[in-house]
């Protein structure tokens, strides 16, 4: 490795592929994608856009699950080995103790992220049926405690740094509006409880030819001797509607709303099948990245189509390397 992940944790067991041979791409898929099919769970229509961690041993995540009533719901799961995975039929049930915490009414496109003790869960939640960052913590992916929105509506995106910065909680988040958003900059705020963020600041907004739309941010960062490494998506509006791809930027350690490199091209665009045709085509959400500290490997999940789930690799070397030589920044 050239590249130095700090305080990430060893995966021995993390899901992977060797690059194909002949292959030039700096991100590869999983020969046997998707991993997740959309009636992995009864009454599902559709599992996509899902938070993966490793967790005693194995792994565990939060997984979006549209019913086949088309409400949109998060759900917890288990695997031993990342590839097989066993998501819970019923939602999760948040408790908290603010006394006039609204009822869950929809939840989408979660992330996960350890911090000091915990697992943080961010997700698209439905305030006054409006979507802004919904925020809870769990110990063991069996009871969730719910906290203060973090945002008033209308925002999407959030994902938290995985330690703090400055003293501060830090997350990226992606303001929208209350359809399907045809703008989108990426923020970062500040918060030292939790409860209330501010200092807020840019971070980037659309660019030219696949993120020309909108872009947000993907899975947790990844913290490195170079700075943050990011995945995130952009979007560009074809005559057939939003195309969804994603590529990678670096920020800068102690101010993360500087960029330092962003690639010049998407690493990930629709092209397959299972990326293609479902309930909405051309999509490739990247929402949560598995990180080897020993070896710098990274195993991407992300969803497609708005219907499955699937998994890419690529190594932290290979990214910046790419970065290096191709950023628009």
């Amino acid at each position: 490795m050239n590249v130095k992940v700090i305080n990430g944790t060893a995966i021995p067991n993390l899901p992977w592929q060797e690059k194909p041979a002949g292959c030039t791409d700096v991100i590869w898929r999983y020969e046997q994608n998707p991993v997740i099919q959309r009636n992995q769970v009864p009454n599902s229509n559709s599992i996509f856009n899902s938070a993966v961690v490793p967790f005693e041993g194995g792994f565990a995540g939060v997984f979006r699950v549209d019913d086949r009533s088309r409400n949109m719901e998060l759900h917890a799961g288990f695997s031993k080995d990342g590839l097989h995975w066993d998501i819970n039929p019923e939602r999760i049930e948040f408790v908290s103790d603010i006394p006039d915490m609204q009822e869950f009414q929809y939840g989408y496109d979660p992330r996960v992220c350890w911090i000091e003790d915990r697992f943080y869960v961010t997700w698209c939640n439905a305030y006054g049926w409006k979507p802004t960052i919904g925020l809870a913590y769990t110990f063991d992916f069996k009871t969730f405690h719910q906290l203060e929105n973090a945002y008033l509506p209308f925002n999407r995106n959030g994902v938290m740094f995985p330690r703090k910065i400055g003293g501060n909680y830090m997350m990226m988040s992606r303001p929208s509006d209350s359809g399907h958003t045809p703008f989108g900059d990426i923020y970062v705020s500040q918060s030292p409880d939790l409860t209330y963020w501010g200092k807020h600041r840019h971070m980037m907004g659309p660019s030219k030819g696949w993120e020309s739309t909108k872009i947000g941010a993907g899975p947790i960062p990844i913290e490195t001797d170079r700075g943050w490494l990011i995945f995130y998506h952009g979007v560009l509006t074809s005559c057939n509607g939003y195309v969804y791809s994603f590529s990678a930027a670096l920020l800068d350690k102690d101010e993360p709303w500087k960029v330092l490199k962003r690639g010049r091209d998407y690493l990930i665009s629709p092209q397959t099948y299972y990326e293609c045709v479902g309930d909405v085509p051309n999509v490739t959400f990247p929402c949560a990245n598995l990180v080897d500290a020993e070896t710098g490997r990274i195993a991407i999940y992300y969803g497609c189509a708005d219907t499955v789930t699937s998994l890419c690799f690529t190594t932290v070397d290979d990214v910046i390397d790419y970065l290096d030589h191709n950023s628009q920044v």
